[in-house]
C-alpha cells in the first residue's frame, strides 16, 4: 500500500476496483458505437476536378519571392540552375547538330566560320560562353564544400558566394582574352 501511495496510484486503483462492471461496459460500448453518423455521397469522377478547384481557391497563396529582399544565397542558387541548364542545352544542341549534319559541324568547318567573324563578335561570344561555365564550375566547387560540411554557416555561405563571384569575374576575363 505504501508503494501505491508513493507513486500516486492509490486513487486510480481504488476507482478501478470499486467501479461497477456495468459502468465500465457502458464506457466501452459508447466508444465502440459512434455518436454521429457520417453522410456519404457518391459523386461522378468528373466532379473531382471541380471540388479540387474550389478547394484551391480557398487556400492562401504563399508569398512570391519578389516581395523578399534579394539575397546572395537564392540568387546564386537560381544562377546555378540557369547556367547549368544553359550549358546543357548548348552541349546537347551541338552534339545533336553534329550527329545530324557532321559535315557542317565538324571541327574544321566550325573553326573556319569562327575565324571569319569580326574580333568584337569573337570576344562577345567567348565572354557569353565563359561566364556561365566559370560560374557553374566554381559554384559546383562551393557545393562540394557544403557536402564536406564546410562554409555552411550564414557567414560562410556569403563569404563563399562572394569568392565564387570574384573567381567567376577573374576567370571570365582570363578566358575571354586568352587566345
Amino acid at each position: 500500500m505504501m508503494l501505491t501511495r508513493a507513486v500516486g496510484l492509490g486513487p486510480a486503483l481504488r476507482k478501478a476496483a470499486f467501479t461497477l462492471n456495468l459502468m465500465r461496459n457502458q464506457v466501452v460500448l459508447r466508444n465502440i458505437v459512434g455518436r454521429r453518423s457520417i453522410q456519404v455521397q457518391s459523386l461522378p469522377p468528373s466532379a473531382n476536378l471541380e471540388i479540387l478547384n474550389k478547394q484551391r481557391l480557398k487556400r492562401p497563396s504563399s508569398p512570391h519571392f519578389t516581395i523578399y529582399q534579394p539575397q546572395l544565397t537564392w540568387l546564386g542558387s537560381i544562377a546555378n540552375r540557369v547556367t547549368g541548364a544553359g550549358l546543357s542545352v548548348l552541349l546537347y544542341g551541338f552534339s545533336i547538330a553534329y550527329l545530324i549534319a557532321p559535315g557542317t559541324f565538324d571541327s574544321a568547318h566550325v573553326v573556319e566560320v569562327i575565324a571569319g567573324l569580326p574580333e568584337g563578335v569573337k570576344y562577345a561570344g567567348k565572354a557569353i560562353l565563359a561566364a556561365p561555365f566559370a560560374f557553374h564550375s566554381f559554384n559546383g566547387l562551393r557545393h562540394l564544400g557544403w557536402d564536406l560540411v564546410k562554409f555552411i554557416t550564414v557567414r560562410g555561405a556569403y563569404v563563399s558566394g562572394y569568392i565564387v563571384l570574384g573567381a567567376t569575374a577573374v576567370s571570365t576575363v582570363a578566358l575571354t582574352l586568352w587566345k
